[in-house]
C-alpha cells in the first residue's frame, strides 16, 4: 500500500468517526452560537444604548429593530446549540450577520468596522456550511 493510499484510508476512516460526525459539528454550532447569546444578552442588559445604536445608523422603529435582534440572537443561538432546526436557524443568523456587518459595519476605512466587518462575513461563511453539510449527529435534528 502506497504512502498516499494509506492517507486516503485513514481519512476515510476519520470521515465515519463518532468524533468527526457529532463532536466537532457539536462544538462548532456551540462556537458560533456563541457570539450571538453574548450579543443578545449584552442588548437586554443595555437596551437604550443599543435602540440608539441602532438610530443612530438610520433604521427605520428602532425599538422594533432592537426586539427583533434580541430574539434573532437568543433564540438562534439557542436553537443553534441544540441543533434544532439548524440548516434554517443558521440560514437565518448567516443573514442575519449579513445585514448587521453591511449596516453597523461599513465603515471599512475604520480598522475596528473593518475587523467587525470581515468577522460578520467569516461567521457568515460558517453559518452556511452549517446550511450545507447540517447539525451533525448530536442535534435534536438528528433525532427526528
Amino acid at each position: 500500500m502506497s504512502y498516499s493510499d494509506a492517507i486516503a484510508q485513514r481519512v476515510e476512516t476519520l470521515s465515519h468517526s463518532a468524533l468527526i460526525n457529532g463532536v466537532t459539528p457539536l462544538a462548532g454550532r456551540v462556537l458560533l452560537a456563541a457570539i450571538f447569546l453574548l450579543s443578545g444578552i449584552s442588548k437586554i442588559s443595555d437596551p437604550a444604548g443599543t435602540i440608539g445604536y441602532i438610530n443612530m445608523v438610520g433604521l427605520p422603529f428602532p425599538p422594533l429593530s432592537y426586539g427583533a435582534a434580541v430574539v434573532t440572537e437568543l433564540l438562534g443561538s439557542i436553537a443553534l446549540i441544540l441543533g434544532f432546526q439548524t440548516r434554517i436557524v443558521a440560514l437565518i443568523l448567516a443573514l442575519f450577520s449579513v445585514a448587521t456587518a453591511l449596516t453597523f459595519h461599513n465603515n471599512l476605512s475604520d480598522l475596528n468596522q473593518f475587523i467587525h466587518f470581515f468577522k460578520n462575513i467569516a461567521m457568515a461563511g460558517g453559518l452556511l456550511q452549517v446550511v450545507a453539510f447540517g447539525a451533525g449527529r448530536y442535534s435534536l435534528d438528528a433525532r427526528r
